[in-house]
């Protein structure tokens, strides 16, 4: 399982790292602009409707009705395969032409906050963007099987092809505006979603037949059906962000969009690769019935989760304002945007550690084949934080606006992740929760520290050294320093305490290391 899990968190550190250069590029160039809220803006009808099919979650639902198939029989699990193919592509064609014909009607709902000729311009590039849909959800089912197969690596390329195309189509057609991107976008979903996956499923063996009906096929629809209906404010969390961010004003979409992306980081490179690692193995000792080791994986998993989440989480807050301004403030992207940005990246960062427990506990019921509770949580969570959202966005205080948004956002998380494992606790126990409140405490206090070194050091340390005074009329390469100055001390000061008051954190680096090194 860690090896899996460290194959899944480089695959998904390289993805959101080519997701960051493909955001750099049109911060570059459109900065936090209007047609970037549009470009921004155009994704939440066309997520929606990989939402509503279950898109995301293909490899939950499919991979134990697959795995079981195909130990039964061979022949029958590629008809089994061939029919929900089938069935997905069908759904996916009909919705999204169903949604082109509607798309000026859409665009008005996407982004109520935009005037007649923003909302127009969204609908061309909706009716762009939308077919790349089929190609996500028929290209799902075939990552699906190569999850089962415990094939990591094609599906760890195909978001970086994706976000190279949408790249080169940008910089391509840069003269049209935004326009350039929302081709690369079709461009890599039919290349990296659909043709990498296919290719791959068909070098280690594809059999597909013409067939619509299968006994399974009902099995599979009533596991999705829940995931289809309830959506979560974890999968609708960005789609909110630009929705109700058009209200908050011009560039509001873009900047969000923006700090939710450097927030993306540790959620995929630690959460979600935990997440997606432990799920197989969950699900093996869910199958054969193994309570007293599933509780420990599971525990496993969530303690492991916050040693590593709860200290990057904590710096990246201290080391906001110089992160943004690296990464984005070039071009078009102007130091008040780096301004306005950083507290939003702080807020959205202050939220994080809750998306760790609920990607693990999230998993834990899936492994059983439960995709109604967390449907149902999660539409509960995301009906009380609706509010919130219009709430804040609309408010002319402090924590309105876009801040706002950020912080209705971190708290609707928060919400459905206590709910979640509450109903986990009070169904299996407590035995997978034992000591994460301790962990987290110990974990946190070793945080404390280091925030206060890795903020004096990021604040003072270019001021005292006489050979990095120089660097104020460079501001991207006195924010590298910046970072440099405050992860060293962090780093320094938190493992340095940790040896007394979390030892396990300190354990989990030097084993790391160890391993790296012995590698080497």
């Amino acid at each position: 399982m860690g090896l899996a899990a460290a194959i899944m968190a480089g695959s998904i550190f390289l993805s959101r790292f080519m997701g960051l250069i493909r955001d750099k590029v049109i911060s570059y160039f459109h900065g936090a602009s209007l047609e970037s809220d549009i470009y921004f803006a155009s994704f939440v009808v066309p997520d929606f409707l990989n939402y509503l099919l279950a898109g995301g979650y293909f490899s939950i639902t499919l991979i134990p009705l697959l795995a079981a198939r195909f130990e039964h029989d061979e022949q029958d699990g590629w008809r089994f395969f061939s029919a929900v193919t089938g069935w997905i592509t069908l759904f996916a064609a009909l919705l999204t032409g169903v949604a082109w014909l509607a798309a000026p009607w859409l665009a008005a709902l996407a982004a109520p906050g935009f005037d007649a000729e923003s909302a127009r311009r969204l609908a061309y590039f909706l009716r762009i963007i939308l077919p790349a849909q089929v190609f996500f959800l028929a290209g799902s089912c075939f990552t699906a099987m190569l999850y089962m197969r415990r094939q990591f690596a094609v599906p760890a390329l195909t978001p970086l092809v994706y976000n190279a195309c949408i790249i080169l189509g940008g910089l391509a057609g840069i003269r049209s505006g935004m326009e350039g991107f929302c081709w690369g976008v079709l461009a890599g979903a039919a290349l990296g979603s659909f043709a990498l996956p296919v290719w791959a499923v068909r070098a280690g063996g594809l059999r597909l037949y013409a067939v619509l009906r299968h006994g399974s096929v009902l099995r599979f629809a009533l596991l999705a059906l829940p995931l289809m209906i309830g959506q979560s404010v974890v999968v609708l969390d960005e789609q909110f962000v630009r929705i109700f961010g058009s209200m908050a004003g011009e560039g509001a979409v873009s900047l969000l969009n923006y700090a939710r992306r450097i927030m993306l980081v540790p959620v995929g490179v630690v959460a979600q690769a935990a997440g997606v690692a432990s799920y197989p193995f969950l699900a093996s000792l869910a199958a054969g019935g193994d309570e007293a080791r599933f509780s420990q994986t599971l525990s496993a998993a969530l303690r492991n989760t916050l040693l590593v989440i709860l200290p990057v989480t904590a710096w990246m807050i201290i080391a906001a304002e110089p992160t943004m301004r690296l990464i984005f403030q070039q071009g078009s992207f102007t130091a008040a945007q780096t301004q306005a940005s950083a507290p939003l990246l702080m807020v959205m960062l202050a939220a994080v550690p809750l998306w760790g427990i609920q990607q693990v506990v999230g998993r834990a019921f899936y492994a059983r084949q439960d995709t109604v509770t967390p449907a149902v949580t999660g539409t509960l969570a995301t009906a009380c934080g609706l509010p919130l959202y219009w709430l804040l966005a609309r408010w002319d205080g402090p924590l309105g606006g876009a801040v706002g948004v950020a912080l209705a956002g971190g708290l609707s998380v928060g919400l459905y992740t206590l709910a979640l494992s509450t109903v986990w606790m009070r169904r299996n126990g407590c035995a997978a929760f034992a000591g994460l409140g301790q962990t987290a405490l110990r974990t946190g206090a070793a945080c404390v520290p280091a925030c206060a070194a890795g903020w004096c050091a990021m604040i003072y340390g270019p001021v005292v050294l006489p050979w990095a005074q120089s660097l104020s009329g460079s501001p991207l390469l006195e924010a590298f320093v910046r970072l440099i100055f405050s992860g060293l001390a962090f780093g320094a000061v938190f493992l340095g305490v940790a040896r007394f008051v979390a030892p396990e954190a300190l354990q989990m680096v030097t084993g790391i290391l160890r391993r790296v090194l012995r590698r080497a």
